[in-house]
């Protein structure tokens, strides 16, 4: 992390965010993708964005994308440190034009998230996590201030964080044993900085998700003393040949 100037990262961020809205604020084109997900003007403006200033900051360290994401697994399977980036990760919020979407730009080092930040473009919000040294959120120009995860009062019940696009059956059965005080329904990787800041005590996800949407906010989470985990409680394994995650708890304190 030494070689990584993180004031940079976060400006480049927001320079993809500035772009991202000044499509949101005009007419909203949407192309289907081969997958069936949503592509905008946004999604392509952000992502050239990222990966000009990515190559330029840091020229040595790859850069795997949702927007470009045809590189071989024979080819990145060599890779020890990559920058893991979805330009515009909520674009169905995006075309909803509820503010919940984000930039999400990631540093994986050994198969896991080491530095993440996460920027709100209608928000003007950015959290920065950096495992092993802290979180931060910043709110437009104001000074950066530590976030952390909340310790859970189980009597009261807990807050959990809900999907906003894809809610599931299968999510009801897993909460049917927990005793839920609100639930919160979250766009984007915005789910898993709630938890992060301490406004959610637990983020469940039993619906499909891809490395890129969960690299940048796990990095937040672990920074800010929470865990992110596989159902079998192993950490959410990164640059797989399928980049499909497995469902994963998002946690907050233990206790």
């Amino acid at each position: 992390m030494n070689d990584i100037n993180i004031s940079n990262i976060c400006a480049l961020a927001k320079k993809a965010g500035k772009a991202i809205l000044q499509v949101y604020n005009g007419e909203i084109t949407v192309e289907i993708k081969n997958d069936k997900s949503p592509l905008t003007a946004a999604d392509k403006a952000s992502h050239e964005i990222i990966a000009a200033g990515l190559k330029a900051l840091t020229p040595n360290i790859p850069m795997l994308s949702e927007e470009g994401r045809d590189i071989p697994y024979e080819e990145r399977k060599h890779w020890n440190r990559f920058w893991l980036v979805d330009p515009l990760d909520g674009t169905k919020e995006f075309i909803k034009r509820n503010g919940e979407f984000t930039v999400n730009i990631a540093l994986i080092e050994g198969n896991a998230p080491v530095f993440g930040v996460v920027y709100v473009p209608d928000q003007d919000k950015m959290y920065v996590g950096i495992v092993g040294k802290g979180a931060f959120l910043q709110e437009g120009d104001g000074e950066p201030r530590k976030i952390q995860v909340r310790k859970p009062d189980p009597e009261a019940g807990l807050t959990v964080v809900m999907s906003r696009s894809h809610p599931s059956p299968e999510l009801q059965e897993y909460l049917k044993d927990i005793k839920v005080a609100e639930a919160l329904p979250v766009g984007s990787s915005l789910k898993l900085c709630a938890v992060a800041e301490g406004k959610a005590d637990l983020y469940p996800r039993l619906g499909p998700t891809i490395e890129w949407d969960t690299g940048a906010g796990q990095a937040v989470v672990q920074a800010a003393g929470g865990t992110v985990v596989t159902f079998e409680g192993k950490p959410l394994p990164y640059n797989k040949e399928n980049l499909l995650n497995p469902y994963f708890i998002v946690k907050g304190s233990d206790g």
